[in-house]
C-alpha cells in the first residue's frame, strides 16, 4: 500500500513539473517571437546604417576631389605669386588673403576626410621615434606669433623634464595640438593662452588654457561633435568650421588616449589631453624644416613629364617647374604619355594623374613598368584616398602628392628623388619681431593721439601716427611694428589695450 500511494503521488509531482515546464516553454515561445522579430529589424537597421556610411564615404571621396581639383590651381599659383619678387606689396597682401581663403577651405576637406577614415577605420597610425622637446617648442614658437598678432600673450610651461624623443604619431600628435591651440587663440580676445606640458612614467599630459569666453554646461555637452561652433554670445562660431575639436577627440581616442575639457563661462576653457608616449633612449636623425626658395639646381637639365587630363592643372605644374631648369613634358592622356615616352629620350620623373578618359593612371603606369621603364614616377591625385590603397605598381606611400599641390613638398620630393643640390636664393634679412618693443614707451602726448586715431578706426590716420613715433624715435622700431601687424588685422581693442599699457608705463617714468 505504501509502495503504491508513493508511486501515486511521485506521479503527480511529475505531472506538476511537466505542466510547469510546458508553460514556462510557451510563455518563452510567446515572447521569442517579438525578440526574433526585434533581432531582425535590427540587423536590418545595421545593414542600412552600413550602406548609408559607404554612400556618405563615397559623396565625401566624390566632392572632395571635385573640390580639390579647383582648388589646385587657386591655391598652387597663390604660392608661386607670394613669391614672385616683382609683385608689388599691397597686391601680395591680396594674394595672401587668397591662400589664408583656400587653406581655409583646404582644412575642412581634410578634417571631413578625417572623420570619414575614423569612421571607416581606413585611418592607420604611423608610430615611429618622433623628437618630442624640440617638436614641442616649434609648435610653440609658432602660435607665439599667432598670439602676438591677435595682441594676447602665449606661455609654453614644462612641468618637470620632457624626453628628447618619445614613440608616437608625430603628424597625429601636432595635429591634435594645432587644433586645440588654434581654436584657443581663435577665440582669446584678452588674456592670454598657455600650453603646459608634463611627461612622466612614459604618459604625457597636455593642457591648453586660455581666458577666452568660455563654455556653458551646454555647450560643454556639444563641444566635441561635428560643425558644433557654440553659441554666438560666446564667441565662438567666427572663423570656425566646427571639426577641429571633433578631430581631436577622434584622434586622441585612436591613439589610446583621453581628451577632456572644463571650462567657465567668462573665465576661459581648459583642455586636457592624455597620451602613452614612451620615452625613447636615442633621438631620430633631424630633418630640414628651412624652406629656402630655390632658384635652380647644379647639375645637368631633367626632363620631367607631367600626366594629366586638367589643362591648368598641367599648366601649373609646368609654371612650378620651368623657371627652376626643368624641361617638361605634358600629356592629356594615357595614351599620350605612353606615345610620348615610346618617342622621346629618356626621361628622369614622371607625374600622374589617376583619373583619366581612357587609360587611367594606374594603367598607364603598369604599362610603363611592363616596357622597362623605371624612372622615377609620383601620383598627383584630387582622390585623397587613393594613398592609401594598395597597389601592384610597387608605388610606396611617399610617392603619392594630393592635390592641391604644396610646392615645397613637391619639390622635396624631387630633389629627394633625383639627388638634386638645390639652389637656393640668398636668405632675407631677419626682420625684427613685433613683439619687441623699445627700450622705453612713446611719449605720453604721441600715445594719446594714436589711441584717438584707434577709437576712430581710421586706418590713415593710426598710419601717420606710427609713422611719426618712429621718425622721431626709430628705437620704437617694435612697437610700431607690433601695432602696424596689430592694424592691418583690424584689431582695434587689442591695439587699445597696448597703448593703455605703454601710457602707464610712460606715466610712471
Amino acid at each position: 500500500v505504501l509502495a503504491q500511494r508513493s508511486r501515486h503521488a511521485a506521479q503527480q509531482e511529475s505531472n506538476r513539473q511537466t505542466e510547469a515546464l510546458q508553460r514556462e516553454i510557451a510563455s518563452h515561445a510567446h515572447t521569442d517571437g517579438p525578440l526574433q522579430q526585434a533581432q531582425r529589424e535590427a540587423e536590418r537597421a545595421k545593414l542600412h546604417a552600413e550602406a548609408a556610411n559607404r554612400a556618405k564615404s563615397r559623396y565625401i571621396t566624390t566632392i572632395s576631389h571635385e573640390l580639390r581639383t579647383p582648388l589646385n590651381s587657386i591655391l598652387g599659383y597663390a604660392q608661386l605669386l607670394e613669391e614672385d619678387d616683382a609683385m608689388p606689396a599691397h597686391r601680395r597682401q591680396a594674394v595672401s588673403v587668397i591662400r589664408r581663403g583656400g587653406d581655409h577651405l583646404l582644412s575642412l576637406i581634410e578634417g571631413t576626410l578625417d572623420i570619414a577614415r575614423i569612421e571607416s577605420g581606413k585611418l592607420a597610425l604611423e608610430v615611429r621615434a618622433m623628437r618630442f622637446a624640440d617638436g614641442l617648442a616649434e609648435i610653440a614658437r609658432l602660435f607665439e606669433l599667432q598670439a602676438a598678432g591677435r595682441g594676447i600673450g602665449f606661455r609654453f610651461e614644462v612641468v618637470g623634464m620632457l624626453p628628447v624623443a618619445v614613440r608616437g604619431d608625430e603628424k597625429r600628435l601636432r595635429q591634435i595640438l594645432i587644433n586645440l591651440l588654434g581654436n584657443a587663440v581663435k577665440f582669446t580676445a584678452q588674456g592670454q593662452v598657455t600650453l603646459r606640458v608634463q611627461h612622466q612614467r612614459d604618459m604625457a599630459r597636455f593642457e591648453i588654457e586660455d581666458s577666452g569666453p568660455g563654455m556653458t554646461a551646454d555647450e560643454l555637452a556639444r563641444v566635441f561633435e561635428p560643425f558644433e561652433r557654440g553659441s554666438a554670445a560666446s564667441g565662438m562660431s567666427a572663423g570656425s568650421t566646427g571639426l577641429g575639436l571633433t578631430i581631436a577627440r577622434m584622434l586622441t581616442e585612436l591613439m589610446g588616449g583621453e581628451l577632456t575639457v572644463r571650462s567657465t563661462p567668462g573665465q576661459g576653457s581648459v583642455f586636457t589631453i592624455r597620451l602613452f608616449l614612451p620615452e625613447l633612449a636615442a633621438a631620430p636623425p633631424g630633418a630640414d624644416n628651412q624652406r629656402a626658395q630655390r632658384t635652380g639646381y647644379a647639375g645637368p637639365r631633367r626632363r620631367i613629364l607631367v600626366v594629366d587630363n586638367e589643362e591648368a592643372d598641367r599648366r601649373l605644374l609646368v609654371d612650378v617647374l620651368q623657371p627652376l631648369g626643368f624641361e617638361v613634358l605634358t600629356a592629356a592622356s594615357g595614351e599620350d604619355a605612353l606615345a610620348q615616352l615610346a618617342a622621346s629620350a629618356p626621361l628622369d620623373a614622371v607625374f600622374m594623374d589617376l583619373a583619366m578618359p581612357g587609360i587611367d593612371g594606374w594603367e598607364t603606369l603598369r604599362r610603363m613598368r611592363a616596357a622597362g621603364l623605371t624612372m622615377a614616377a609620383a601620383v598627383v591625385s584630387a582622390n585623397a584616398f587613393d594613398k592609401r590603397l594598395d597597389n601592384d605598381v610597387g608605388l610606396p606611400s611617399e610617392d603619392f602628392i594630393v592635390k592641391p599641390v604644396r610646392v615645397a613638398e613637391l619639390l622635396d620630393w624631387l630633389g629627394q628623388r633625383l639627388g638634386l643640390q638645390w639652389q637656393l636664393a640668398a636668405p632675407l634679412p631677419t626682420p625684427a619681431s613685433p613683439a619687441a618693443a623699445g627700450s622705453s614707451p612713446p611719449p605720453a602726448a604721441q600715445l594719446r593721439m594714436l589711441r584717438d586715431a584707434v577709437g576712430l578706426g581710421h586706418v590713415r590716420g593710426i598710419g601717420r601716427q606710427l609713422d611719426a613715433i618712429e621718425a622721431a624715435d626709430p628705437a620704437q622700431a617694435g612697437f610700431v611694428a607690433r601695432q602696424r601687424l596689430l592694424a592691418r588685422q583690424f584689431h582695434f581693442d587689442a591695439m587699445t589695450e597696448h597703448i593703455d599699457k605703454a601710457l602707464h608705463e610712460a606715466r610712471t617714468l
